[in-house]
């Protein structure tokens, strides 16, 4: 049977590409889940979750241009699909409403 639900990964990574504009690489992906979050994560967890939300149809990829440097790469740009929003924010109001008024996760000053 088929999973439904976005796992954390998933999430973090469709939240970065969100917050990049809806249309971004790996590595600006990965940046910004950095930036934001203070965690590393490695490319090589990062395009095998990217493939397989792509798979699913929440995600879609194009090949960009190669980069102006000598012997540049193109790179892989990333796109929310429709079916892609719809699931972060479905994920995305599950969480809030698990979490909705708990105590422990009041900003007090977080221990």
């Amino acid at each position: 049977m088929p999973r439904h639900n976005l796992g954390e990964l998933e999430q973090l990574l469709v939240l970065a590409l969100l917050r990049l504009g809806g249309e971004a690489y790996g590595a600006s992906i990965r940046a910004e889940i950095l930036e934001r979050t203070g965690r590393s994560i490695t490319p090589g967890a990062i395009y095998p979750t990217l493939d397989r939300l792509e798979a699913r149809g929440l995600l879609r990829s194009h090949m960009g241009e190669p980069t102006a440097e000598r012997g540049g790469r193109a790179r892989r740009h990333f796109h929310i699909t429709p079916a892609g929003l719809r699931e972060i924010k479905r994920s995305w109001r599950q969480t809030a409403a698990l979490a909705s008024g708990l105590r422990a996760l009041k900003a007090d000053g977080d221990a």
